[in-house]
């Protein structure tokens, strides 16, 4: 488990109280749960969004990076696109509410073992963030971090072999090349991404040198 104080010793007794949870370990921030998590392997990881020390975010794309076998589902009391979609680009398998019944709770926590696990509210916020994706706006300029993206993409690099250079997760760079090819107009929302298509669009805009 990882987040504030109070919200871990909630969470430990009552997990305590149920059959067939055992505790591992607890951590107060990112860093800490990255290094207790390679130590214990443990089966699922807990993590919360806002912790005195790193975000949750941040722990979560470093899991990801390590290639850890636990699943990490968010535990949060945050539900905004703005909270929800990096969390899951940076590799959560799961987003649960603290709002939750308790009942809820253990049931989630037993699934996220297994499967991703979402919030009915969380569910709903990203199908309709998928069903409606924001246009970006037209001769939009790429952002540092996707001009870096195109640039190992020109290079010939695959989605693992950039995610390892940036230090993100491969869920990202595929997030980051669709907005590439959303700005540089190379592809149809239903055509296969076009690598190729991108970087000559980005040579023929100037973008590449």
């Amino acid at each position: 488990m990882v987040g504030l104080p109070f919200v871990r010793d909630g969470l430990r007794d009552m997990l305590k109280s149920a059959d067939g949870f055992t505790v591992l370990g607890e951590a107060s921030g990112g860093k800490e749960a990255v290094e207790l998590t390679l130590r214990t392997d443990p089966d699922v990881v807990l993590v919360d969004l806002r912790m005195p020390t790193g975000s949750g975010v941040e722990a979560i794309a470093e899991l990801t990076h390590r290639g850890v076998r636990a699943r990490v589902p968010v535990l949060t009391t945050y539900d905004t696109d703005s909270d929800t979609l990096p969390a899951i680009e940076a590799g959560a398998t799961g987003y649960l509410l603290k709002d939750a019944l308790r009942d809820e709770l253990y049931g989630a926590i037993r699934a996220a073992a297994g499967r991703t696990v979402l919030s009915p509210a969380i569910a709903t916020r990203l199908v309709t963030a998928v069903r409606n994706p924001a246009a970006p706006p037209a001769d939009d300029p790429l952002s540092t971090r996707e001009l870096q993206i195109l640039e190992h993409v020109e290079r010939g690099a695959s989605n693992r072999e950039i995610a390892r250079a940036l230090f993100i997760s491969e869920a990202t760079v595929k997030k980051h090349l669709t907005h590439i090819y959303d700005k540089l107009d190379v592809l149809d929302v239903l055509d296969v991404l076009d690598g190729a298509a991108a970087v000559a669009a980005g040579f023929r805009r100037g973008i590449l040198g």
